[in-house]
């Protein structure tokens, strides 16, 4: 599908570009300024008129359209609303409330007035998010496909190619996440996310290894194993060496990569089951962040980990009853198999701690119903062992509009997911508390190594707005809050 690929500047004067739909803004405090006054004496004053006839006030969410000459041959007037009501995130609403309608338009490309829409240095970004991620739309299986016609996006009034260049590629990733995700799990398969990986490293610093299921056993990862050994595709453990500072001492991202859920021999109900295609967000906001890395090269060591199955009910399946031993030593009771992420990500996160000694690690997964039960789609659960992260967490969560909400990991949580007869098991006490206590377990495989779990089980898909989410499939959570968050640990 056609989509943003070019955001660029003008320096040409703002009166002598052709164009078929330049944006401005205008707010309730009702005033034209600079170039826009004189944008309005060319078209003979049509934009003061049609303000004062149709008492548009530039309410938020509101805008009107204006019909110029052959030079200008549309201008649409977006209301901005009050100053206070005109944030980072109500500018990127806009934007992808803006390339909906230039595609409605059959628009190739749209001119925005930089100035007017009031576009400093944090709006500009979002904006600029917004107008990438509006126009995402996933029809890769539809024989017949409407064609979005936006391609390119000229700022006139802004010399800011770097901002937009920013926002561009880390849009980018957010949409490689989306696409990740939303492929069916025929087409999205362990091997599939591996050739993704694959493909990063293409970009300089970066370098990909894949480890096979068959060698799991061997390098200890048995947890993992356990879980994969269900299904006829191949489990994959991916890694993903992106390496932008000499020697110092990397950030470790964490993704579960579950291509499809069935839940094991603890078989899931089959109503909703073919959302369980999903089950691998975790591992696409991973190769998201990834590449918005590889096109950016930021300043820093990144090693980024995958663990990549299906959750099947095959004849050689794990057992519930099973007892496994982690890559860091630890027993596992296996009580449902169904709650197979964590015993995946406590292999994935115990070679990363062992192996890389990372500053930090985040992960993200899928990893609860109860989460949603907890924070609908509005909000990604988090919890972990350093106050400093969680809060790096939430100080990006703010600047990029992706709400997160700390969930206690207390020590008394701990001893929900005690075993009689081996170290942990894999399930807490029933519907009580159970993001937490997935939380608790994963912090067994971590050491002392700062880090903050991601439950994104809500927020991965099913979002209903924003206006810059698309109306059905992946959302792409969480892509831009762990770029904002890398780029923080640069300042």
């Amino acid at each position: 599908m056609a989509r943003v690929e070019k955001l660029t500047t003008s320096k040409q004067e703002f009166t002598s570009i052709a164009m078929d739909l330049l944006v401005i803004g205008y707010s309730s405090e009702g005033k034209l300024t600079g170039n826009i006054l004189q944008l309005d004496e060319k078209l003979n004053s049509s934009i003061k008129l049609a303000l004062e006839l149709e008492g548009f006030e530039g309410k938020k969410k509101t805008e009107m359209m204006v019909y110029g000459n052959s030079k200008v041959k549309r201008v649409l007037i977006a209301g901005l609303g009050k100053p206070n009501e005109y944030c980072t995130e109500a500018a990127r609403n806009l934007g992808a409330r803006l390339v909906v309608k230039a595609n409605k338009l059959k628009i190739k490309e749209l001119h925005i007035d930089a100035e007017s829409l009031r576009l400093d240095d944090a709006k500009l970004q979002a904006f600029a998010e917004g107008l990438v991620l509006g126009g995402y739309e996933f029809k890769e299986y539809k024989s017949e496909k409407k064609e979005n016609t936006l391609t390119a996006v000229t700022f006139l009034n802004c010399h800011d190619d770097e901002k937009l260049n920013k926002a561009l590629k880390i849009s980018t990733g957010v949409s490689l996440a989306r696409d990740v995700s939303n492929h069916p799990p025929n087409v999205a398969t362990p091997e599939y996310l591996a050739e993704v990986a694959e493909k990063l490293a293409d970009y300089p610093n970066t370098n990909v290894e894949i480890i096979d299921e068959s060698q799991f056993e061997s390098i200890g990862l048995c947890a993992f194993y356990g879980v994969a050994r269900g299904s006829v595709r191949p489990a994959k453990m991916i890694l993903i060496n992106y390496n932008g500072a000499g020697d110092k001492t990397p950030f470790a991202l964490v993704g579960k990569g579950l291509t499809f859920d069935s839940g094991g021999i603890s078989l899931k109900p089959g109503a909703n089951m073919d959302e369980m295609k999903f089950d691998m967000c975790g591992s696409a906001t991973v190769l998201g962040v990834m590449k918005a890395v590889g096109e950016l090269q930021p300043g820093i060591n990144i090693i980024a980990a995958i663990g990549a199955t299906e959750n099947m009910p095959g004849g050689n399946a794990q057992l519930p009853g099973d007892i496994v031993k982690a890559y860091n030593g630890k027993t596992i009771e296996i009580l449902n198999t169904d709650a197979e992420g964590r015993l995946v990500l406590a292999d994935v996160l115990s070679y990363v701690a062992d192996k890389y000694k990372p500053e930090g690690i985040l992960d993200f997964a899928t990893l609860t119903g109860a989460v949603l039960i907890a924070l609908g789609h509005k909000a990604t659960g988090i919890m972990g062992n350093n106050e400093d992260l969680i809060n790096e967490v939430k100080k990006s969560a703010d600047i990029t509009g992706e709400k997160v909400w700390e969930l206690p990991l207390w020590d008394v949580y701990a001893k929900d997911v005690e075993s009689k007869i081996a170290d942990l098991k894999n399930m807490g006490t029933g519907r009580m508390s159970g993001s937490i206590a997935a939380g608790s377990f994963l912090k067994e495989f971590v050491n002392d190594i700062p880090w903050c779990h991601l439950d994104i089980a809500g927020t991965a898909w099913g979002v209903k707005g924003p206006d810059y989410m698309p109306e059905t499939g992946a959302s792409g959570v969480a892509v831009r809050l762990v770029y904002n968050l890398l780029e923080n640990r640069l300042k």
